[in-house]
């Protein structure tokens, strides 16, 4: 039976700090993964002012994230670079390509130059989308690490059909969530052509989903573990469900700003599954001769969690606050800023 420690206090910061970048972060990916979509430069230029004003706090969650990592847990942090820094490098491409797009498209006029950055803010959101479920996939199916905790394989063997799977999934649940916000931030004929995107990327959303989830439970039934150790756990699958399935209740009845909603739960939910499916690894070792890196064997010191404990009591409510002002700033409708 679990006892609440340090170690496990700093394991739920982690999932908390993760999940809230994935519903930030998630819906101006959407925006981006949805650009091309937009027909004019008007309402591209729409499309981009509605995360014009927040996209680059929602990246402070997940900076905070590794930054959070790397305090608490320095080993799991070392392996986890280690067997993703070329995806990561690719992300951090993708991320930086994003602010270029978002930043260069209105310097100039000219078509050619608006279209160019236009496919690179759609194909860096895109990509980096495909990159985070990717590793989200190889977190669950495990990697191939040596007697020191170090990751032995190679690029290839992150690429597996399971991690393209739930790198797909990520793809519509962000398109999904994009196509929601968009309509909260748009009116008129736009938000009427989002609202018949949304269905497409729902249906897409609801088979990924389920595949995702049989073949979770198929290839790695170890994930339901914990579940069986804590029945609690099967109540956060109950809410993902029914979030899932409100959604286009909710969109259909024109309540969008439910639908958006719901799709933050589903997406916090999901996070907050694969965490207690991994608990207590925070790398997974594939060779079952090899300790996994856990929350407890990859860990700083005591004193370090104790600190940086406190550090994170005082900062995340700043945290919570500015993300919760600009917000509120920006509440409303679009206007062209960009």
């Amino acid at each position: 039976m679990m006892t609440w420690d340090l170690h496990i206090i700093w394991y739920i910061l982690l999932a908390v700090l993760l999940a809230g970048y994935a519903v930030l972060d998630g819906f101006d990916l959407g925006v981006g993964i949805l650009h091309l979509g937009l027909r004019t430069d008007q309402e591209r230029r729409l499309g981009i002012s509605s995360i014009g004003p927040v996209w680059d706090g929602n990246e402070v969650w997940l900076v905070t994230f590794g930054g959070a990592l790397f305090a608490a847990f320095p080993e799991a942090y070392a392996t986890i670079f280690s067997a993703f820094y070329l995806p990561f490098m690719g992300l951090l491409v993708c991320l930086i390509m994003r602010a270029v797009s978002i930043e260069f498209r209105s310097k100039f006029h000219f078509g050619w130059w608006r279209g160019f950055w236009d496919f690179g803010f759609f194909a860096s959101s895109l990509v980096a989308t495909l990159l985070y479920g990717v590793a989200i996939g190889n977190g669950m199916r495990g990697l191939p690490l040596d007697e020191r905790g170090e990751y032995v394989g190679g690029l290839w063997n992150l690429l597996n059909g399971y991690s393209l799977l739930t790198g797909i999934l990520a793809v519509t649940m962000f398109g999904l969530h994009g196509s929601l916000y968009l309509q909260l931030k748009t009116e008129d004929k736009l938000q009427a052509r989002v609202r018949n995107w949304s269905w497409w990327w729902y249906g897409s959303f609801a088979i990924a989903y389920a595949a995702t989830t049989a073949a979770t439970g198929w290839l790695h039934p170890q994930s339901l573990e914990n579940f069986r150790a804590a029945p609690w756990a099967f109540g956060i699958a109950a809410i993902n469900f029914a979030a899932v399935a409100m959604i286009p209740w909710s969109s259909k009845s024109g309540k969008i700003g439910r639908a958006f909603v719901l799709s933050c739960v589903n997406i916090a939910c999901l996070v907050a599954l694969w965490f207690v499916s991994l608990f207590p690894d925070l790398v997974t070792s594939r060779e079952p001769t090899v300790a996994s890196l856990t929350i407890y064997n990859a860990a700083s010191s005591d004193t370090t969690l104790q600190i940086m404990l406190w550090i994170a009591i005082l900062g995340m409510p700043m945290v919570i606050a500015y993300t919760a002002v600009v917000y509120w700033t920006f509440r409303g409708k679009v206007e062209n800023l960009y």
